[in-house]
């Protein structure tokens, strides 16, 4: 596959635009941070609907974006802290459990065809496209295992440099060396020589990461170094292979080069909760 400087040159400067957002919003605070990913969750699971509508599916948009977003506030600390004769933290938790079970109830009285079918895509849309943003909001904040004292943005934006790294890697090395196509079925342009490349380079550049961006155990970073490029091509696929049956190239049009935001998270959607799990657990 020949490098094709157009698109690397459109792809750069939206990114370069993307890069100055992103990590803007997740150093300035954490109230910045849950903002830009509770809208990103929101565009995300909108497009997710978009395209269970292609795939002959029609989700429930309204009870969908509802249980979205109380969801989502579940994971921010500073609602769940607001004293009161509630206890929100019980109460959001409570509500993510049912949330699905709500839904389903939903199916039952709609006279829609395929009505449960419609509520499982409903729910399938919140698990894809909100959960993983909603657990950054707590993987982001750190304090000997006490979720809530200290807000410290640089593990996860070391996280997104590490998928951002197997990305550009991954396409060089695709571009310039690419021969045998990974699953062309889902991803025709990923080969095998592109995401070793990626993902050998990733792992490399993992052990500068405590000196030049956040200090955790010396182990830490070589691991995510591994465990981030897999999750994250992994990430890419199954979005590939969603849009494929869909039989769209991309899942929006919102960045020029990159497509929509399922396009541009499908990386992060994946690892998130893996990352979730290894710090809060």
């Amino acid at each position: 596959m020949a490098l094709n400087l157009k698109t690397l040159g459109t792809r750069s400067l939206s990114a370069a635009i993307f890069v100055v957002l992103l990590v803007g919003c997740v150093l300035w605070n954490y109230y910045s941070f849950a903002i830009f990913f509770f809208v990103v969750s929101l565009l995300g699971l909108n497009e997710f609907y978009k395209i269970s509508e292609k795939l002959g599916a029609k989700p429930f948009k309204t009870i969908g974006f509802i249980s979205a977003v109380l969801i989502y506030l579940s994971f921010f600390t500073p609602l769940l802290e607001i004293p009161g004769p509630i206890d929100l933290k019980k109460t959001a938790t409570a509500f993510m459990v049912i949330a699905p079970f709500l839904i389903l109830t939903r199916a039952l009285y709609s006279k829609q065809p395929n009505s449960v079918n419609n509520g499982l895509y409903t729910i399938g849309g919140i698990i894809y496209a909100v959960l993983p943003f909603a657990f950054l909001n707590q993987t982001v904040l750190y304090g000997n295992g006490c979720i809530g004292e200290i807000f410290s943005p640089w593990l996860i934006l070391g996280v997104i440099f590490l998928i951002w790294s197997n990305d550009t890697f991954a396409y060089l090395g695709g571009s310039l060396f690419g021969k045998n196509k990974m699953i062309e079925r889902v991803s025709p342009g990923k080969t095998w020589e592109g995401t070793a490349i990626g993902m050998l380079l990733t792992f490399a550049l993992s052990f500068t990461f405590n000196t030049f961006v956040y200090r955790l155990d010396s182990f830490m970073w070589p691991l995510l170094g591994v465990l981030v490029p897999v999750l994250s091509t992994i990430g890419d696929l199954v979005e590939s292979k969603l849009k494929r049956e869909a039989g769209i190239k991309d899942s929006g049009n919102i960045m020029p080069g990159h497509g929509g935001i399922l396009d541009r998270f499908d990386s992060l959607i994946f690892v998130s909760p893996f990352i979730f799990v290894l710090f809060k657990f």
